[in-house]
């Protein structure tokens, strides 16, 4: 018998999560028909010998509802072995939406994720108004990874309730029944879930709150009703939890009377470092009494990434910086050595009034250098504090030099969540609970400051293989999380697995070389945007659908993707491969 593909001899963690072992791996018509030891030749075979074979990674958490009109490339999280993404999170994207809220969209998109205005106004097609016709838009597209969309909040309440949807008003009951109704129309037409957010931290790039941040229980109730009127779709949430047992109490009523999967995000963040253990309880404790509800947890410290190509740096407020902001990079770096100007910079002080950039750029004991091989576990001599201190400078002096260094494209890395104790012990924690599943990498948002996208690869290189300063985890537990568990989540029960009548979505993977590279930005964004990218060695090829995607690491031009409309069943997949 002759087979479309077939890995030779690899390790499989064929995502059970049950031990590993060795075996080959057949591949026809796009899906798994053999494993084992495969007699029949593959038309196109890979030597898999001393390396892993795993299942596509699935990434629930990202944000490339722009990318993915412009592009067939959901990179980064293309490169790091992702086969499946979620877009839509955190309540923002762009259906459905009327003419005249195009912008106010736009500048919702560029606040919350950190996307410019130029960016998503020459990029985005704008061919549709409903959420249905949003879908159509994208199933024309031919992508690297499959997509799934979720309906999300800020754009449906801005559609219905216009100017006072934006303003935070509360939704009348038929504001609710509208959205409700529409909720329903966008499940049938096949979004995978809907998303909604309650912080603080997600703004407008003109600063006004998210339309969402306030929205009562009954309109959150009423919407979420709606996803289960079309008999299937999960519900993500984002919220500040500044009461964490009373807005976990609320979510579990959301969950009761839906009787719809809840995931909500879940970080340490430094103002309250046990407040994360009292959320992940009462999680933990409606898992435990029967009801479908999850936290997104991260692997590594949500950090910004400081430097002079970059949307901040510790220089950002000062006045003297100021004056040379908006030159050609080149021409920045250039001053930034003169020996006038440097004096001048050093000398002068923060002139604003946000806490960010007048309290957290200068939190030099919790900024750190990095450099390669790239350490997202930093131990406090990395600190511009530490680091100025064995060179008898100041912290700014430190900063300035760094950033300087790879001719101006230094970084510098500030953790603002998940690491408060100085060491990843909390996300150890949580990865381990069962009511947890790996996400929040906000892959294609926050293109000039955070580069999240690599989490998978984080995974395998730290928890697996490299972390010295606490325990590892073992990787049949990171596959199954990062494949089956995060498909099943959102009705993809087509996929993560390496089974017989599964899809080809599949990794082989060189662990012992894999290597995360040092973040890096590109111009290749619409109107000529930046966005940062990272890169790894060591995936030898990513499969998807039965097609070499990836191989060494680049992209093989190959584009099975497309979007997914709504959930997959298992027999499905099976019939097709009879």
């Amino acid at each position: 018998m002759t087979h479309d593909l077939v890995l030779r001899g690899g390790t499989i963690i064929d995502g059970t999560g049950g031990e590993s072992f060795e075996g080959d791996v057949a591949v026809s018509n796009g899906m798994i028909t053999e494993i084992g030891n495969v007699a029949g030749r593959g038309i196109e075979e890979i030597d898999a010998r001393g390396q892993i074979v795993t299942p596509g990674f699935v990434d629930i958490h990202t944000h490339y509802d722009g990318q993915a009109t412009w592009t067939g490339s959901i990179s980064p999280s293309s490169l790091h072995g992702v086969t499946t993404v979620v877009i839509g999170n955190c309540g923002v994207g762009f259906a459905p939406c009327k003419p005249e809220d195009h912008d106010r969209l736009i500048r919702l998109m560029e606040g919350v994720e950190d996307i410019p205005f130029p960016v998503l106004a020459e990029g985005l097609p704008w061919n549709w108004e409903s959420f249905p016709d949003y879908l159509d838009s994208l199933s024309n597209g031919q992508f690297d990874a499959d997509i799934c969309a979720q309906l999300p909040h800020a754009a449906l309440r801005v559609y219905v309730m216009g100017e006072r949807g934006a303003n935070r008003e509360p939704a009348t009951e038929e504001d609710i029944r509208q959205m409700r109704a529409l909720a329903t129309e966008a499940i049938l037409a096949g979004a995978i879930g809907f998303s909604t957010s309650r912080t603080l931290n997600h703004r407008t790039s003109d600063g006004q709150p998210t339309p969402t941040l306030t929205a009562s229980e009954s309109e959150l109730t009423g919407i979420a009703q709606g996803v289960a009127d079309a008999g299937r779709g999960v519900l993500q949430f984002v919220s500040d939890f500044d009461d964490p047992e009373k807005e976990a109490a609320m979510l579990r009523r959301i969950v009761e009377a839906s009787r719809r999967p809840l995931s909500v995000s879940l970080a340490q963040a430094d103002v309250a470092p046990d407040g994360w253990r009292r959320l992940l309880g009462a999680i933990e404790q409606a898992v435990e009494d029967g009801l479908p509800m999850r936290a997104q947890v991260a692997p590594r410290p949500v950090g910004v990434l400081l430097g002079f190509e970059l949307t901040l740096n510790p220089f950002s407020a000062y006045p003297v910086y100021r004056e040379i902001a908006g030159l050609p990079f080149d021409e920045r770096i250039k001053r930034l050595r003169t020996e006038d100007f440097r004096k001048r910079l050093l000398a002068d002080a923060p002139d604003t009034d946000n806490p960010f950039l007048k309290v957290m750029l200068r939190s030099f004991g919790k900024i750190f250098q990095l450099d390669d091989p790239v350490n997202y576990e930093p131990t406090p001599d990395r600190t511009l504090e530490a680091i100025a201190a064995r060179r008898g400078v100041s912290p700014e002096e430190a900063a300035l030099d760094l950033m300087l260094e790879r001719d101006g494209h230094g970084m510098l890395y500030l953790p603002f969540l998940n690491y408060s104790g100085g060491s990843l012990d909390p996300s150890y924690e949580m990865m381990l609970s069962p009511a947890t599943l790996p996400g929040l990498s906000d892959g294609g948002a926050h293109v000039g400051m955070i580069c999240d996208g690599s989490f998978t690869t984080t995974m395998l290189t730290h928890w697996v293989r490299d972390r010295t300063r606490g325990p590892r985890i073992p990787i049949e537990h990171i596959v199954h999380r990062q494949a089956r568990a995060t498909a099943q989540w959102i009705g993809l029960n087509d996929r993560g697995l390496i089974a017989p009548g599964y899809r080809a979505d599949l990794n082989v993977i060189d662990l012992a070389n894999l290597k995360l590279h040092l973040p890096q930005v590109d111009y290749d964004l619409p109107a000529g945007g930046r966005r940062l990218m990272q890169h790894a060695s060591g995936y030898t090829a990513t499969i998807l659908n039965g097609q070499i995607t990836h191989r060494d690491g680049d992209p093989t031009g190959a584009r099975p993707g497309r979007l997914l409309r709504g959930a997959r069943e298992p027999q499905s997949a099976a019939i097709a491969a009879e």
